[in-house]
């Protein structure tokens, strides 16, 4: 009788897409990017043709997924890849949300509950925020806090990966925006822990506007991203010392702002992680702030092209209008990490020699959804359940709230 042998051969894993986006980069260059689990790239079909993506970083002991890439044509009516349908670029986008610091912080004895929804809201947040149906997303930076390993037995973030890596990536920004790679095409912000010492790698392998995934972790030029009669000038303070002036940058962030006025007719919006003047309490309960690097590099007519300044860093909703030529802020750093005191009423206070004509600060998790009008732009603020908490308006040069 003639013996059988029968070899038992693994199943293959099925493919999947673990992650999937639309980004805008210089000049408004729309990119499809795609995480996968597959051993290649899939294809991306853009108005129904079937297109293949490229490699931009192939898997490694750091990142156990395959990052893929397409460029998206001006023209788009229709991206989908996998099966999964993927947000079109607008060229004029109506409704603008934006919202940042949003990860949850873990380093050393600084412990947030990443596991209790009241404490790290981003999760619920995102899809409420989603929900709200954006045209274009700006997140102003900070994407992932968890640089230390949870301290052994701390049931508030039990389980929780840490470090500049695709577990912790995905735990803290990934896997939560997912609602909001749905919702609209992306504008990513280079935050503070993003900066070459932290995450730096990651953010530049994964959501950085830089051609080669893999290029030495390096500061980033300025760029613009049209937005339908304003642009977005994106500029990286990353690295910009908040109380010192670090004196080997100058040179750096001088640069930076000479080229704004270069990147695109006015109006601009300034579109940074750290602001030049946000206001927060520190010790002895006095109101301080003013990023002590960028104001050192600032030649204040470099602010001249623009018309507002966006970012986080601070852990509040903040408006700020300021005496002379100097265009108002608006800080939107409350979505996730724990958040910063702050004065409500900002009137009248000096940050770094700049002197605040009026202003308020808002101490609650939430994100803000910017909607063109015929006189401006309309701000709704909201909570993070998603409640709309008050509307402001911002118009012929000002922020205006409601006292």
């Amino acid at each position: 009788m003639a013996a059988f042998v029968f070899v038992l051969l693994p199943f293959a894993a099925k493919a999947e897409t673990v992650a999937r986006w639309v980004q805008l980069g210089p000049g408004g260059a729309a990119q499809a990017r795609v995480l996968v689990t597959d051993e290649k790239c899939p294809a991306i079909e853009i108005n129904g043709a079937q297109i293949p993506m490229q490699e931009r970083a192939a898997p490694d002991a750091a990142f156990a997924v395959r990052l893929c890439s397409a460029d998206v044509p001006k023209d788009s009516k229709s991206i989908s890849v996998m099966g999964a349908a993927l947000p079109v670029p607008v060229s004029a986008p109506q409704r603008i949300l934006v919202l940042g610091d949003t990860g949850c912080r873990i380093k050393g004895s600084t412990v947030q509950a990443c596991n209790d929804p009241t404490k790290w809201p981003f999760p619920a947040l995102a899809a409420k925020a989603a929900a709200t149906k954006p045209d274009l997303i700006i997140h102003v930076g900070d994407y992932l806090y968890r640089e230390s390993a949870c301290p052994a037995d701390d049931a508030r973030c039990a389980g929780s990966p840490s470090g500049d890596d695709w577990p912790a990536w995905n735990a803290d920004f990934f896997a939560p925006a997912a609602p909001l790679f749905a919702a609209a095409p992306m504008v990513f912000v280079r935050g503070n822990h993003e900066d070459c010492p932290r995450s730096g790698a990651g953010f530049l392998r994964l959501m950085g506007p830089n051609t080669d995934a893999h290029a030495p972790c390096a500061h980033l030029a300025p760029y613009a991203v049209p937005i339908g009669g304003v642009t977005l000038a994106v500029m990286d303070d990353a690295d910009a010392p908040d109380q010192i002036p670090d004196l080997r940058l100058l040179s750096e962030y001088r640069a930076d702002f000479a080229a704004l006025a270069k990147l695109a007719p006015e109006p601009l919006w300034l579109t940074v992680h750290r602001p030049l003047w946000g206001a927060v309490t520190g010790p002895l309960g006095l109101t301080v702030g003013g990023n002590a690097t960028l104001i050192a590099s600032l030649d204040r007519d470099a602010l001249k092209p623009v018309s507002l300044m966006l970012s986080g860093h601070i852990h509040a909703f903040e408006v700020l209008n300021y005496k002379g030529n100097v265009p108002p802020q608006i800080l939107a750093g409350n979505s996730g990490d724990n958040l910063d005191p702050a004065p409500t009423d900002l009137s009248g206070i000096d940050l770094s020699g700049q002197y605040v004509t009026d202003g308020l600060a808002r101490n609650a998790f939430g994100f803000l959804l910017m909607t063109r009008s015929d006189k401006g732009w309309n701000v709704e603020v909201h909570n993070a359940d998603g409640a709309l908490a008050m509307t402001c308006v911002f118009a012929n040069g000002r922020v205006d709230c409601p006292k």
